[in-house]
């Protein structure tokens, strides 16, 4: 058996979870960045014993938008997946239900799924600390049932969502370089979606940059960043809907 994780971890959070999840199983793992504008998928063959980990975040309730894409070239061929879903202590909405579909379409079987609380990608005051110890003892407990679980049911996991699907609204906080800006192009090299030109590394094209702050996270000189009023207004939108401390939800498919 061997195990595949396709993950896209633009800040950190989605991966720090699915880190978790990997420790139930002692078997060839094999990680696949879906933020690598290289990475291959259709050059992968699963096999029916083989195991699929599909880690994403939340993005305004739904998978990232060039996430489909990527997956659709992958054939399952039956294997098992277990879907993970981090969310910014708001709501994962239609995400889940999403990714199951995408998997299923490409021929897995998803057989549980997490939907983990991490820290808000764009106003990190929401979900701060998140996953804390007692959220990691949660995860690592899911995925020691998840992996008792995939020897025993050939059924599919029923997870929340709305078909069809939430309409996907960007987000219209565009990140930009101010003058600490060296031109180094690391940001442009591992934009997900190629938003950033390689040879103007310092501006955007906000009709395909998709708000997922991984260039933020990446700069070495701390120069990239959204506006600080948009970043303002964001927070007092979002003040209700992240208020106190969501749960993280688990399912898993019957036996």
């Amino acid at each position: 058996m061997k195990l595949y994780a396709f993950y896209f971890s633009p800040t950190g959070g989605t991966k720090r979870v699915l880190d978790e999840v990997l420790t139930a199983w002692d078997c060839e793992k094999h990680l696949v960045d879906l933020a690598d504008r290289a990475a291959d998928l259709g050059g992968i063959s699963f096999e029916k014993d083989d195991v699929c980990l599909a880690a994403v975040p939340s993005f305004s309730g739904r998978v990232p938008p060039f996430i489909p894409q990527k997956l659709e070239k992958v054939q399952g061929k039956g294997a098992k997946a277990v879907l993970i879903v981090s969310y910014g202590n708001r709501a994962f909405d239609d995400t889940m239900l999403e990714l199951k579909g995408r998997l299923e379409t490409s021929g897995f079987r998803c057989i549980a799924g997490l939907a983990a609380v991490t820290q808000h990608s764009i106003v990190t005051k929401y979900g701060a600390g998140r996953p804390d110890e007692a959220d990691l003892a949660e995860i690592r407990g899911f995925a020691q049932k998840c992996a008792e679980l995939l020897p025993l049911t050939e059924n599919s996991v029923e997870v929340p969502g709305n078909e069809p699907y939430r309409p996907y609204h960007a987000i219209p906080m565009k990140p930009k370089a101010d003058s600490r800006c060296t031109g180094c192009g690391l940001c442009a090299r591992r934009c997900p979606v190629g938003a950033i030109p390689a040879e103007q590394p310092r501006t955007v094209d906000k009709s395909r940059c998709i708000s997922c702050m991984q260039c933020v996270r990446l700069c070495p000189r701390q120069a990239r960043h959204v506006s600080a009023v948009m970043l303002w207004v964001a927070e007092r939108k979002l003040r209700a809907q992240c208020a106190g401390r969501k749960e993280n939800n688990t399912y898993f498919a019957e036996q």
